[in-house]
């Protein structure tokens, strides 16, 4: 029997669960391949939607050179593997190969350049690459890509923002980024990944199905349209460094999860991407990047209890297959 936990739905105002609301539950011995392959996914999705936010303080800078990004993903990685079985056939098999290396392209970066820089650095690379303005050449928004009209581009950010509102959720008031933003659509993957291993444990077959064709339906119609196509441009404006080693890894995550859903989305080619008519929708405002403290979908953790999850504390070593 393995083991998860789970967070009653009593949320404080900050979103966090007390911890003395968090209770273990058990696993059948079938359900919980199931179980654990979601929250490898969702672990895996948090931290590449991590890598894409800008640095306001020191925490991401801090959880990369300490090694736990990389041991995360490792752990991740391994239970995701441990449990495909037959998922995706050989491409998820190839895919999850390939991001292993990525993940030993990150330690090496750390330990050869990234262990000895300050916040200062990070924020400094960070603008290199995405520009204190959208930078037009890796933009990180999906409504660039195949909207030529700015009709084109309220359809799609509408559309996106049903996909959250569906499930309750909405940009955190202290967000300084839009629905569109790469890394708020990662996360928002991350949630519906979660949320599937504890529809699963609770929820019943309808709801898990709900869930399951969610997640299929946001990779096909949206992330998986336009982000094999950033995820190329991001590495030549890149070049070197730790953008470029996150591209690599997007491209490839992006890639495993497309077989591993089995789904068939229309990719955006460089013809798609049209960049010269661009809505900015009134009372947004854009800055260097996605803001540590508002990156969060507000209601993100709340129904299925993420922080205990990713909570060190929470008795990892009991979790089969969590990160």
């Amino acid at each position: 029997m393995a083991t998860v936990v789970k967070e009653k739905k009593n949320i404080s105002g900050n979103g966090k669960v007390a911890a003395d609301e968090q209770k273990v539950v058990k696993i059948s011995a079938k359900a919980a391949p199931a179980v654990d392959r979601a929250l490898c996914r969702s672990k895996l999705y948090l931290l590449v939607s991590w890598g894409y936010l800008y640095p306001e303080d020191e925490e991401f800078l801090d959880y990369l050179q300490s090694g736990e990004f990389v041991a995360d993903g490792r752990a991740a990685l391994e239970g995701l593997r441990k449990e495909l079985r037959n998922f995706g056939g050989q491409e998820t098999a190839d895919r999850l190969q390939a991001v292993e290396g990525h993940f030993e392209s990150i330690e090496e970066w750390v330990s050869s350049e990234g262990e000895n820089w300050n916040i200062q650095d990070l924020r400094d690379e960070h603008r290199r690459v995405f520009s204190n303005v959208i930078a037009l050449d890796c933009p990180p928004y999906e409504t660039l890509f195949g909207n030529d009209h700015v009709f084109g581009q309220s359809y799609v950010m509408g559309d996106i923002a049903g996909f959250y509102s569906a499930f309750g959720l909405q940009l955190s008031p202290d967000i300084h980024e839009r629905l569109d933003h790469l890394s708020v659509e990662l996360e928002f993957m991350h949630y519906l990944s979660y949320k599937e291993s504890y529809a699963i444990l609770h929820d019943g077959g309808e709801k898990l199905k709900t869930v399951f064709e969610a997640e299929k339906k946001f990779v096909k119609e949206h992330i998986g349209r336009w982000v094999p196509l950033f995820s190329g441009m991001l590495k030549r404006k890149a070049d070197y460094g730790f953008y470029k080693i996150l591209a690599d890894f997007t491209s490839d995550w992006m890639a495993f999860d497309i077989a591993y859903l089995g789904v068939t989305p229309q990719p955006y080619s460089e013809t798609d991407y049209r960049p010269a008519i661009y809505m900015n929708p009134e009372g947004q405002t854009f800055e260097c990047g996605a803001q540590d403290k508002g990156n969060e979908l507000s209601m993100l953790m709340n129904e299925v209890g993420a922080d205990a999850f990713l909570d060190k504390e929470s008795g990892s070593s009991d979790q089969s297959g969590n990160a």
